[in-house]
């Protein structure tokens, strides 16, 4: 019984952190996105050099797709990227008693709660384009994410988020 408690909130866990990991992407309303054809890096600050370079490359690449082109200076759009990483508690709550594992203490029954707290990685990604001529930003795009132990997979998830980042770029005028 306790063995399928673990499962249970293991998979929980796993659907809570989907649920959870995301993107969202916001802009300035009255900016024709179509003026802008040209980019250069401002900043990109991240844990560590391999990461910066991995976020670089993955904006690059992204803003390449969409027909914007690379300058090493004078771009008519700065782009500046953040990554970030934390410690996200979590807590987990058994109870023994009645039925054992998930007993409810119902009819009388006695019943002892343990909670514990683990510690869940979680890694954040913001990137903002900013127009170079005024200093106004004009686009941000935030991914956050669980990480795990594993560089190789948490690189995938950067490929994934910062494709889903730009999917919808560049955004269209409001009429």
């Amino acid at each position: 019984m306790k063995k399928n408690v673990l499962i249970f909130s293991a998979l929980l866990v796993g659907i809570s952190a989907l649920l959870l990991a995301g993107v969202k992407t916001d802009y300035a309303h009255s900016v024709n996105f179509a003026n802008y054809h040209t980019y250069s890096w401002i900043k990109v600050q991240a844990g560590n050099q391999l990461w910066q370079d991995r976020i670089m490359r993955d904006v690059d690449q992204a803003l390449e797709q969409k027909g914007w082109q690379k300058m090493p200076s004078g771009g008519q759009v700065g782009v500046t990227a953040f990554g970030k990483t934390h410690n996200v508690p979590s807590f987990e709550t058994f109870y023994d008693g009645l039925g054992g594992g998930w007993g409810w203490r119902g009819f009388g029954g006695e019943g002892i709660a343990t909670t514990t707290e683990e510690n869940d990685r979680e890694g954040m990604l913001t990137v903002d384009l900013f127009d170079q001529q005024n200093k106004h930003l004009i686009w941000r795009g935030m991914a956050t994410n669980s990480l795990s132990g594993n560089p190789e997979k948490n690189a995938k998830n950067l490929d994934k988020q910062v494709e889903d980042m730009f999917k919808n770029f560049p955004p269209k005028p409001k009429g």
